[in-house]
C-alpha cells in the first residue's frame, strides 16, 4: 500500500502556477511589446489546455489593442461559449481536484470575467458593423443577473453574490446604442438610470438621463463620439497562504489523532488560496483634445480591479471550504492506508506514511488562472461634435505621469450617429493604437 501511494503523490506534484507564467505576458503587454506578448501567450496555449481559455482572452485583448478586432471578437466568443459549457459540469474534475488541487477543475471563468467578456464583445463588434453589439451589451446585464440569482445559498441561507458590484459599462453602452436609434429613448433612459444607481460617482450619468428624456440624441448637424479608455494595469491572482484555516485544520487533525489509534500526517503545509491583487497604477484618466483644445477627460464607468477583489472576497469561503475538504480527503486516504496495512503510531511504516502525506499536501497550489490583461478601470467620455472629420488627441493624466506627445487619430462624425474610439492605457504609454469604427477617409 505504501508503494502504491507514493506514485500517486509524485503524479500529483504541483507545477508553476498560472500567475508565474502570466507575469512575463503582463510585462510584455504593459510595455507595449505586443509581438512578445503574442508569442508568450501562444506558447502557453500550446502547452496547457487547462489555461487555454484565459490565455485566449489575453490574446484577444492584445489583438484588440492592435486593431485586429474581428480576430479578437472570434476568440472572445469562443471563450464565452466555453465558459458557458463548463458551468456546473466539473464533477469529474472535482474528484481529481480532491487528490491534487483546484487547478484540476474545469475553469469556467470568474464571475466578473463572464460578464466583462460580453462587454468586450460588444465593443469589438462595434468596431466592425455593430450588427451584434446591442445583443452583446444586453447580455452583460442578463449574465450578471443570472449569476446572482443562481448562486447557491450558504448553510445559513446567505447569498454570497447578492452584493456584487455590477458592470455599469454594459448598461451605459446599451443606453448609447438605444439612444442612437432615435426611437428607443425609454430603453436608453432605463439603462442610464441603472448607470446612475450602480455608479453614482459617474457624474455624466445625470446629464445623459436628462438628455434622453428630451428625446434628442444630438443637435441638428451634430453627431456623438464616445471615447472608451481602458485605464491602468488590471487585477490578477496570486497564491496566498490562508493562515486562519490552516490553524483550524491543525486543531482538527490533532484532535482526530488523539482520539484514533493512528496518527494523521502533521499539518505542515499551509492551505493555499488564490487572492486577487490590484496593481499600483499611475494613470487616473485620459484627457481628450479636439482640434488641439481640451474638451474633457474620461470618467470611470467600471472599476474592474475593485470589482474583482470584492468578488474574490465574497466567494473566498467556498474556496477555503474546498481546500479544507481536500485536505481531509488526503489525510483520510493516508489514515485508511495505515489501517489497511495494520501499522500503528509506533512503527516506522506509520512515520513513512506521514512523510508521504506531508509531501502530498505540499504539492497543492492555488488556482491563479485569470484574465490577466484586463484594465484597472473602464472609462468613457461623450463628445457632441459637428458632422465632419475631427482630429482627436489623447493624453493620459496622473500624479506620476510624465507629459509626452499625445496620441492622435482622425475620426468621422455623422449627423445623428455615434462614433466609438477605444484606447488602451495600462500606463503612461498607449499599448497598440486608438481603434475607431469610423476612421477618417
Amino acid at each position: 500500500m505504501l508503494r502504491s501511494l507514493v506514485p500517486v503523490v509524485l503524479l500529483c506534484c504541483g507545477c508553476a502556477t498560472h500567475a508565474d507564467k502570466l507575469a512575463a505576458i503582463r510585462s510584455s503587454y504593459h510595455n507595449g511589446n505586443l509581438p512578445a506578448a503574442h508569442a508568450q501567450i501562444d506558447a502557453g496555449i500550446a502547452k496547457s489546455a487547462r489555461e487555454a481559455d484565459v490565455l485566449k482572452l489575453d490574446k484577444a485583448t492584445a489583438l484588440f489593442a492592435e486593431g485586429r478586432v474581428r480576430e479578437a471578437e472570434q476568440l472572445m466568443r469562443e471563450v464565452r461559449d466555453n465558459f458557458e459549457a463548463k458551468e456546473g459540469r466539473d464533477l469529474k474534475e472535482g474528484v481529481a481536484a480532491m487528490l491534487t488541487d483546484d487547478q484540476r477543475l474545469a475553469y469556467a471563468g470568474e464571475d466578473y470575467e463572464k460578464v466583462l467578456v460580453r462587454f468586450y464583445l460588444a465593443l469589438a463588434n462595434l468596431m466592425q458593423d455593430g450588427s451584434d453589439a446591442t445583443a452583446y451589451a444586453l447580455q452583460v446585464n442578463e449574465k450578471q443577473q443570472q449569476i446572482v440569482q443562481s448562486a447557491k445559498p450558504t448553510p445559513d441561507g446567505k447569498n454570497l453574490k447578492e452584493n456584487y458590484k455590477l458592470v455599469t459599462a454594459g448598461a451605459y453602452l446599451y443606453g448609447a446604442l438605444r439612444e442612437e436609434t432615435h426611437t428607443n429613448y425609454d430603453d436608453a433612459a432605463r439603462a442610464f438610470e441603472q448607470v446612475a444607481k450602480w455608479q453614482p460617482e459617474f457624474a455624466q450619468a445625470k446629464a445623459d438621463l436628462e438628455r434622453v428624456k428630451t428625446g434628442a440624441h444630438s443637435k441638428p448637424g451634430h453627431g456623438v463620439v464616445y471615447v472608451f479608455a481602458m485605464v491602468g494595469r488590471g487585477p490578477y491572482k496570486e497564491e496566498r497562504a490562508e493562515l486562519v484555516s490552516t490553524v483550524a485544520v491543525l486543531i482538527a487533525d490533532r484532535i482526530l489523532s488523539a482520539l484514533g489509534k493512528q496518527n494523521l500526517p502533521p499539518n505542515v503545509a499551509p492551505i493555499k488560496v488564490p487572492r486577487v491583487v490590484k496593481s499600483v497604477n499611475t494613470v487616473n484618466q485620459v484627457q481628450v483634445l479636439v482640434g488641439g483644445k481640451p474638451v474633457g477627460a474620461t470618467q470611470t464607468l467600471t472599476d474592474v480591479g475593485r470589482m474583482a477583489q470584492e468578488q474574490c472576497d465574497a466567494t473566498l469561503p467556498e474556496t477555503i471550504a474546498r481546500a479544507v475538504v481536500r485536505r481531509a480527503v488526503k489525510k483520510g486516504i493516508v489514515y485508511g492506508t495505515k489501517e489497511a496495512i495494520g501499522t500503528d503510531k509506533t512503527q516506522w511504516s506509520s512515520i513513512a506514511l506521514d512523510v508521504v502525506g506531508v509531501a502530498w499536501e505540499a504539492t497543492e497550489s492555488a488556482d491563479t488562472r485569470c484574465w490577466g490583461l484586463l484594465p484597472d478601470k473602464i472609462q468613457v467620455l461623450r463628445l457632441e461634435l459637428p458632422e465632419g472629420v475631427h482630429s482627436l488627441a489623447l493624453k493620459p493624466e496622473g500624479a506620476n505621469v510624465t507629459a509626452g506627445a499625445p496620441d492622435l487619430l482622425n475620426v468621422s462624425v455623422e449627423n445623428g450617429r455615434n462614433t466609438y474610439v477605444v484606447a488602451h492605457y495600462p500606463g503612461a504609454r498607449m499599448v497598440g493604437k486608438p481603434v475607431t469604427n469610423k476612421p477618417a477617409k
